[in-house]
């Protein structure tokens, strides 16, 4: 066996050591599986062996889920057609059939679980007859496959409800929640906590003490699912009757999984576990067939994880970790930069102009943590990243500092000052980094004598939570800069894209065409609650007034307004531009002034202002809610494929990942770039060119989109006009 260590002791119990060879953590492949198999089948035919413990070789934990490499395999057919539901359910039924005949060969299986231990590897641990798990903070268990486009295809599906109850599977499966050890214990999802490191000797213990406890509970005849199931029963029908709506109302109709999942409970509940398992697989089979699991999957966590990998990162350059940041600018971005730093065990220095605010920086740092009190945060541990953050106003304080970001006035002469006074300090050699969402970096890299070293690493706010930083490549941006920058997002655990200069670069260009479709759309006259409604449905996480309201109706002002006096008369105007400053000018600010798109009552609830009809009377005849969600959409896609073409991005990887868990672009669809490639070029072309016959040039597709719908090729396929270009 490749994966398996098999080991017999002297009382007839085997112990299964998982080891998968070059995987940082267990996974399911066809070795593990063709290992599994074997395992199961002489476990089951050999007398001597009385038992088994299955546990793990790896410190990293117990077991993730499916290769996803090798799940996309299990997709792939001749002649690039996706295989259909039939043949696929085959595939992955074969995960399903294993983990049945472990749990019916009539000798007792107990799980050691130490670390992690979710997706497929928590469904082989629900179909062993007890499960141990050591008792660590780190430790994290569950079937988090929702969050991927997929549901627990391996029995989890039919197993956890027949362990903790209908209801309360469903809410962790839904939302892909996972379990810390004592919460798992008292759900009944696991048998014992045991101390860190016993988890092996407990299950022996046990096996060895229970030489007949070789079934499940539901393979008993007198088996109940907890708080009851099936149409008769009260408590199941409201479970099941209020989880449809309220999942098609949290997913927009978008998803495909969850519906599958509610699905494989609801009809498989009350069935034995041989038919229960086949009707997951169907569910399974037909999730998987869509491009939409796929896409997710592919962005989502193959990608995702190749970027944090440093996939962007120079190969030839050191490790560059940072020791000591200077940290410019203590409000809200650069407190936040400053708390994620520190938590991340790197000395920070927190400079602005004013002691007060520096001050009120670091209380921002404080406030964050105890939050997080009783959440892995200790007193002692959050006492002593505190004292990682030193607030001032005097430069000299920065000395020592070898990697600076600046987060101040978003204005290219203060930007300047601040930066020629950092380089007295520091010296030209250290490697300076900008937060800016807006202003381009070859720009503000003229204020540091040596331009090389100075590059945009754009956040997004809170800090705290958004996942996302986008490293911006200035025109002399070189390999050393991009490779600190690279490991410092490592270190705070976030997830990087690179691109390349441009006014907005990636993200904020892109998502300021959502807001300035939105405000195009209410100075047409459309209802404002259609537009709301319609990019909510789209799958946004809110509608485009909103999240305008949200970011400043008056920041959007200004970023345009210095645009235009950038730009000259090379500023391509847009309707909504006017329709922006009628909101300014009326007084109509955003969410910090209590009026914008919406009203903000004091003690009550935002609702869409009326003034609006007033301002931008109703037009007679409304779009249907599609035609908006078009407008929305598209007006994106367009602006993501004119990124590309511009060389603003290099990948469509960074595209999709930057557009999802920059500004929250429909997850379901993998991002833009995979949408387009899933819909077809020649559609999208289609669809642009009609749109802007209707509505204007902005939504005219770019030249290069034209000759890929020509060519049939795609994003992720190697584009002919870019490699000639």
């Amino acid at each position: 066996m490749q994966t398996i260590a098999f080991d017999i002791d002297a009382d007839g119990i085997a112990t299964l050591t998982i080891d998968v060879p070059d995987q940082s953590m267990n996974v399911i492949g066809p070795d593990f599986l063709s290992d599994l198999d074997a395992a199961i089948t002489r476990i089951a035919s050999e007398d001597a062996i009385k038992g088994a413990v299955i546990a793990s070789g790896k410190d990293s934990g117990f077991m993730a889920g499916m290769d996803l490499k090798y799940f996309g395999s299990m997709l792939a057919s001749e002649g690039g057609q996706r295989p259909a539901p039939a043949a696929i359910f085959d595939k992955v039924f074969v995960l399903n059939n294993l983990f049945r005949r472990l749990e019916t060969g009539g000798k007792p299986v107990a799980c050691a679980i130490e670390g992690t231990c979710v997706g497929g590897g928590f469904e082989l641990a629900l179909a062993c007859h007890r499960r141990f798990v050591g008792d660590s903070p780190k430790t994290q268990l569950g079937l988090p496959e929702i969050l991927i486009g997929l549901f627990p295809g391996g029995g989890g599906s039919q197993r956890l409800p027949r362990l903790m109850g209908v209801q309360a599977a469903l809410m962790y499966m839904l939302q892909g929640k996972l379990f810390r050890p004592a919460e798992a214990a008292m759900l009944k999802v696991v048998d014992q906590v045991v101390p860190q490191g016993t988890a092996v000797a407990a299950a022996r213990e046990w096996v060895k003490a229970n030489p007949n406890a070789g079934t499940q509970p539901w393979d008993v005849k007198s088996f109940k699912v907890p708080g009851g199931a099936g149409g008769f029963n009260p408590a199941f029908v409201q479970t099941m009757a209020g989880a449809l709506p309220m999942t098609l109302k949290q997913t927009q109709r978008n998803m495909n999984a969850p519906i599958a999942l509610l699905s494989a409970v609801y009809e498989g509940i009350t069935l034995p576990m041989d038919r229960a398992i086949r009707i997951e697989s169907k569910y399974f089979a037909k999730v998987a067939a869509d491009p939409q699991a796929s896409n997710m999957i592919r962005t989502l966590f193959v990608n995702k994880q190749a970027a944090e990998r440093g996939a962007r990162r120079p190969k030839d350059e050191p490790k560059a970790p940072t020791r000591k940041l200077a940290m410019l600018g203590a409000g809200m971005m650069g407190a936040g930069i400053a708390t994620v730093a520190a938590q991340a065990g790197i000395e920070v220095v927190l400079f602005d102009r004013d002691q007060a605010y520096a001050e009120k920086g670091k209380a921002h740092v404080e406030e964050v943590l105890k939050k997080r009190l009783g959440k892995g945060m200790t007193p002692e541990k959050m006492a002593e990243t505190l004292a990682r953050v030193t607030p001032t106003t005097d430069y000299a304080a920065l000395a020592g500092a070898d990697f600076v970001i600046e987060a101040v006035f978003e204005d290219v002469a203060i930007k300047a000052e601040v930066t020629k006074k950092v380089e007295e300090v520091l010296g030209a050699d250290t490697i300076f980094g900008s937060n800016t969402s807006t202003l381009p970096i070859t720009k503000l890299a003229r204020a540091w004598s040596r331009p090389e070293n100075f590059i945009g690493v754009h956040f997004f706010s809170p800090v705290e939570k958004m996942p996302l930083v986008e490293i911006i490549l200035g025109e002399k941006t070189g390999p050393a800069a991009i490779a600190k920058a690279l490991d410092f997002v490592a270190q705070i655990k976030k997830t990087p894209i690179v691109v390349h200069d441009s006014r907005g670069f990636y993200t904020s260009r892109s998502f300021g065409t959502y807001v300035q479709e939105g405000a195009e759309l209410v100075g047409e006259g459309v209802n404002p609650a259609l537009i709301e409604n319609a990019g909510k449905q789209l799958g946004m996480p809110t509608g485009p007034l909103a999240v305008s309201d949200e970011v400043s109706i008056e920041l959007g002002v200004k970023i345009m307004t210095a645009a235009k006096k950038e730009l000259g008369d090379a500023y391509v105007p847009q309707g909504s531009d006017d329709i922006m400053v009628r909101m300014v000018e009326a007084g109509r600010l955003g969410r910090k002034n209590g009026k914008g798109w919406y009203d903000y009552p004091e003690g009550g609830k935002k609702h869409l202002s009326p003034v609006l009809e007033e301002m931008f009377p109703r037009a007679a005849g409304q779009p249907d809610v599609e035609a908006v969600k078009e407008r929305l959409l598209y007006r994106q896609l367009i602006e993501c494929a004119r990124c590309f073409e511009e060389g603003v991005l290099e990948t469509p990887e960074d595209g999709d990942i930057g557009a999802i868990f920059g500004w929250g672009f429909a997850p379901y669809t993998g991002g833009p770039f995979s949408h387009m490639d899933t819909v077809g070029i020649a559609h999208v072309v289609a669809v642009l060119d009609r749109l802007a016959a209707a509505h204007g040039p902005r939504f005219a597709p770019t030249a290069q989109l034209r000759e890929m719908a020509a060519n049939g090729a795609t994003f992720y396929r190697p584009v002919p006009s870019r490699a000639a270009a």
